[in-house]
C-alpha cells in the first residue's frame, strides 16, 4: 500500500510517500517535498494546487492520503489557508483521504515495535511530521 503523508503548514502541503508491503517500509523518492500556493484567495491558484496534487497522486499511484489534523481553535489552531488546502485535497475526485489526529500519531509512535531513526530516512527535516503521519497510519491499520 502506498500512503502519502501530508502536513499542512502555512501555504504549504508538506508531503512524504511511504510504501508498505510484505512487512517492509519503503520511502520512494518524490519529485517535490512540498506543494505550495502563493495566494489562497486566488481561485486559479487553488485550482492549480488541486490539479498538481491530483497529478502527483496519479503519477505515483498512491492508494491513500493521510493528513495530520490540526486544532480548529485555540493556541495551536490551524490557519485559514491550511483548511482551504485541506478542502482542496479532500475534494479531489476518487481520492481516498483520511485526517488523523496528532494524538493518534503520538500514541502509535510510542507503541510501535519498529525503530526508525528519522535521520536515516534521507528525507528533509521539515518532512518529519508528514513521515510520522504516513507511518502511524500504516502501523495502526
Amino acid at each position: 500500500m502506498k500512503v502519502l503523508g501530508v502536513e499542512l503548514k502555512a501555504n504549504d502541503a508538506i508531503i512524504c510517500l511511504m510504501q508498505h508491503s510484505d512487512g517492509l517500509y519503503d520511502l520512494p523518492k518524490l519529485r517535490v517535498p512540498k506543494l505550495a500556493i502563493n495566494n489562497a484567495g486566488d481561485a486559479e491558484q487553488m485550482r492549480k494546487f488541486q490539479f498538481d496534487f491530483a497529478k502527483l497522486v496519479e503519477d505515483y499511484k498512491i492508494d491513500k492520503v493521510v493528513i495530520k489534523g490540526r486544532a480548529l481553535k485555540g493556541k495551536f489552531a490551524g490557519g485559514p489557508v491550511g483548511f482551504k488546502l485541506e478542502a482542496a485535497i479532500q475534494l479531489i475526485e476518487d481520492l481516498d483521504v483520511e485526517i488523523i489526529s496528532a494524538s493518534l500519531i503520538k500514541n502509535t509512535l510510542a507503541k510501535t515495535q519498529v525503530g526508525i531513526d528519522f535521520r536515516d530516512t534521507g528525507l528533509k527535516k521539515f518532512q518529519q511530521t508528514a513521515f510520522e503521519a504516513a507511518f502511524s497510519f500504516l502501523e495502526a491499520k
